[in-house]
């Protein structure tokens, strides 16, 4: 009974860490044990790792530290690349190794061990294409036809040149400061495909995430399967009930059943469990992404929106309250005091309510559109090519 509860609390707590971790941050954990742990987690522990390396090496440590963070954040590295690589392989070689003894099974037949493996193939495909597929980069040969396809709004985007790579830097580019190379339509700068995502590898890395998710999925209810079939094939309920004299009912039979599952097959549930944590939050990452994707927007403009319609926002707002003083004083100055008109100013709608900022995205052009540009990204038709000699 004691691994049960002990696989119970590891799960427990490994939930906790990745909710924390990765939504420690959100309005709703505001204030609560769950943001602290996303504060220690993200800032705290390696502030007290910082802390312990200067006091035990000194000047050279913390030197030495500066040039290992440099290295994992600001420049290319396959460290998260290598990482994904293990967790997928380790889980694989897991399953393979404590599962595939029971296939077939009651409910899973032989076919599920060739296709799980070639599920988990597809995915490392998947994963190496978006890791080593060139996003779009912008240079003095093709940043003519990325001027012609992609259009300033002059409201996010406007005529510039990249200091760094001293071409003109066409709208919804972004030179990246890892990769060292501007990107057309450029998303994100993705760690654990040691790459950028944009116009060119943005379908891929959809892709990837689609089926990842997927994967996650086929993997819970592949093992959800294989748990019942050996529950049948034990007659596991049949002994419960016949032997040991257990009412056949759900809530009767549910703590033995669980118990029992924990005891005889904990790798399995473990690796359910964390199959399905993942899926979670595939689902979101690529719900988030798709989104972007049929809107026509990018991670990098959803920013560039979010300071510009603040911006905007504020100086509404200004205005209104500007309008709204020179209303007050010349009201002030009418010196009217009927009853009435101070019933209509005190339910009168204030100004600052009627301020509404628009957001107007030339490049959503439709749902089809949006979605055709994602497939078949402008660089890759034929029509781009002969945009150069357009221009010149």
């Amino acid at each position: 009974m004691e691994v049960q509860w002990l696989l119970v609390c590891h799960g427990l707590v490994t939930l906790l860490v990745i909710v924390s971790f990765l939504c420690g941050n959100w309005p709703i954990f505001q204030g609560t044990f769950i943001q602290r742990i996303h504060i220690f987690l993200t800032f705290g522990a390696y502030d007290y790792f910082r802390r312990f390396v200067v006091l035990v090496f000194g000047p050279k440590g913390t030197g030495a530290l500066a040039s290992l963070e440099y290295y994992c954040c600001d420049r290319p590295n396959p460290i998260l690349q290598i990482i994904y690589l293990g967790i997928i392989g380790g889980t694989s070689y897991i399953l393979v190794k404590s599962s595939f003894s029971y296939i077939p099974g009651y409910y899973l037949g032989e076919v599920h061990r060739y296709t799980s493996i070639l599920a988990v193939a597809v995915g490392i495909l998947l994963f190496l294409v978006t890791s080593f597929s060139d996003p779009g980069t912008v240079n003095i040969e093709n940043v003519s036809q990325y001027l012609a396809a992609y259009p300033y709004d002059n409201i996010i985007f406007f005529e510039k040149d990249c200091s760094t790579c001293k071409i003109p830097r066409p709208a919804r580019s972004k030179h990246c400061s890892v990769c060292n190379r501007c990107v057309a339509r450029f998303d994100h700068h993705c760690g654990w495909m040691n790459n950028c995502i944009g116009e060119k590898n943005t379908r891929y890395f959809m892709a990837f995430l689609l089926w990842h998710f997927l994967l996650c999925v086929y993997g819970v209810i592949a093992i959800l399967f294989l748990l019942a079939g050996r529950l049948k094939e034990l007659q596991v309920i049949h002994i419960l009930t016949v032997y040991y004299g257990i009412a056949n009912s759900f809530r009767s039979l549910a703590p033995h059943v669980v118990q029992w599952l924990l005891s005889s097959y904990n790798t399995q549930i473990l690796i359910m469990a964390f199959l399905a944590i993942v899926s979670l939050l595939l689902s979101g990452f690529f719900g988030y992404h798709a989104k972007l994707c049929i809107t026509n927007t990018t991670t990098n403009e959803t920013f560039k929106w979010k300071e510009y319609l603040s911006w905007q926002r504020k100086l509404l707002e200004a205005k209104a309250s500007e309008a709204a003083l020179k209303e007050s004083l010349v009201e002030l100055s009418l010196d009217k005091k009927l009853p009435q008109s101070k019933l209509k100013a005190i339910f009168r709608r204030s100004r600052l309510e009627e301020v509404e900022v628009v957001q107007n995205n030339i490049y959503d052009k439709g749902f089809l559109h949006n979605l055709y540009e994602i497939i078949f990204p402008y660089s890759t038709r034929k029509s781009f090519s002969q945009k150069k000699s357009k221009l010149r």
